[in-house]
């Protein structure tokens, strides 16, 4: 896959995620999936495809990459410390010692290095567009999803805002065959670790865009794949730029 150009100095600086690209259980929880099945395949325990996705943007743009390979089913990297899904099924009937633990070998750790990085790449340039990349199941609950490409943002914030609005016109311009809704199949101001981030960064420092990428898409022939992050990639490149072009009409 070709490089995308290099951001300019001017630009804002970029920081891709990715918390669940992986289904791994380490090996002091194994015992908890004993008769789960193969429920650790699923896209209950990890979002297929999202992993090589934000690999790609994170090479294609030379930015820094942030990545999380455990089970979601052990710890839910993506919600709050309060939220009730932060443990599944097999992990919330554990001692309140050996939820803690988890807590502190992944939760904790993961989520300090990329607010740590955040913070960095906006005292250097001034603001930061963090994409945190996901992908989702086509079908939920027995019902096809239209959404092929969702981008969530917070509509409260203009400079998120306008740039989804940006991104989804340069997306529908080279793939007009996809669906690509803003705030959906979720809303962009549900629990998530983007929400908590909002809270830390001012609008005019930090915008926070999650990438929904449907399941389908990394199952078909891998060309195909391969052509729609290229253009995923290309089109958040052009958006970027023209993000740094209204930074600099600004100033």
């Amino acid at each position: 896959m070709s490089r995308a150009r290099l951001r300019r100095a001017d630009c804002p600086a970029v920081v891709i995620t990715c918390e669940h690209g992986g289904n791994r259980v380490p090996a002091q929880w194994q015992h908890l999936f004993k008769h789960g099945g193969d429920v650790l395949e699923t896209h209950r325990a990890w979002d297929p495809g999202a992993l090589v996705l934000a690999k790609q943007f994170a090479a294609a743009l030379q930015c820094p990459l942030h990545v999380a390979v455990v089970t979601r089913l052990l710890v839910e990297l993506n919600r709050s410390l309060h939220h009730p899904a932060l443990f599944s099924e097999f992990s919330r009937n554990l001692s309140a010692e050996e939820r803690q633990q988890i807590l502190n070998q992944h939760w904790y750790p993961y989520r300090s290095r990329v607010e740590a990085e955040i913070a960095e790449a906006i005292e250097k340039q001034g603001c930061v567009i963090h994409l945190s990349v996901h992908s989702f199941t086509p079908v939920w609950q027995g019902i096809p999803r239209r959404t092929d490409i969702g981008l969530l943002y917070d509509p409260s914030r203009s400079g998120e805002k306008a740039f989804c609005h940006r991104w989804q016109s340069l997306l529908v311009e080279a793939q007009p065959g996809l669906t690509i809704h803003r705030n959906a199949p979720y809303r962009g101001i549900a629990d998530g670790f983007v929400t908590h981030l909002r809270k830390r960064f001012t609008a005019s420092r930090y915008i926070g865009i999650e990438l929904e990428v449907s399941q389908k898409f990394p199952n078909q022939p891998r060309p195909a794949w391969s052509q729609l992050q290229q253009q995923l990639i290309t089109t958040f490149s052009r958006a970027v730029d023209h993000s740094g072009q209204g930074r600099r009409q600004e100033n």
